[in-house]
């Protein structure tokens, strides 16, 4: 397939799924091989920067999608809706680096590192599609597994869950303290 009628069939195809495809699935659509894929779309990454355009290409581990560009949002709250804003709470948020860290962890092991239920914390880190059900542990009960998914990447501006910061063994230390402390406050009460 020529070059130009690749990209045509790669925007298309992007457009429609609204979603992020996998790079295997889009190198079957244009009947190339993933080397000659990803080199397409370097060059139409390039193109929308070049020219100034109002979409570009977010890539993830091994997908793609395209997304309009952030500078554009102030024009689409004139026409559209302002969509809703996640608010997450230090809860939330807390719970969630622990799943993003932790990856596939059970709601026990998440508890366990908190030192409290997180059932409020999961259903709207749920509710987000933050994280989802990766499946169940072989063990007794069966527990539902959690992690992040590709809106967690995208929502946090990182292509891979490689690139999230390193955790700071000092720091790691003090929140272990602090947690065990609360939980021996809470025991004391």
């Amino acid at each position: 397939m020529k070059r130009k009628r690749a990209e045509a069939v790669i925007e298309a195809v992007l457009f429609t799924m609204g979603e992020s495809v996998e790079i295997g699935r889009l190198a079957d659509v244009i009947e190339e091989d993933v080397k000659t894929l990803k080199d397409i779309l370097k060059g139409m990454e390039e193109r929308y920067a070049r020219e100034d355009r109002g979409i570009t290409l977010v890539r993830f581990e091994d997908s793609v999608q395209l997304c309009t560009k952030e500078d554009m949002y102030e024009y689409l709250v004139k026409i559209a809706k302002v969509p809703k804003k996640m608010s997450l709470t230090d809860t939330v948020l807390e719970t969630l680096s622990i799943i993003a860290y932790k990856q596939p962890v059970t709601r026990a092991e998440i508890e366990r590192v908190r030192g409290v239920n997180c059932d409020h914390a999961i259903n709207k880190l749920l509710e987000y599609d933050l994280i989802a059900e990766l499946g169940r542990l072989d063990a007794p009960g069966r527990p539902l597994l959690f992690g992040t998914t590709e809106q967690f990447l995208r929502c946090f501006g990182v292509g891979k869950l490689d690139e999230l910061p390193e955790l700071n063994p000092v720091q790691i230390e003090e929140f272990k303290q602090q947690a065990e402390a609360e939980v021996q406050l809470q025991l004391d009460v």
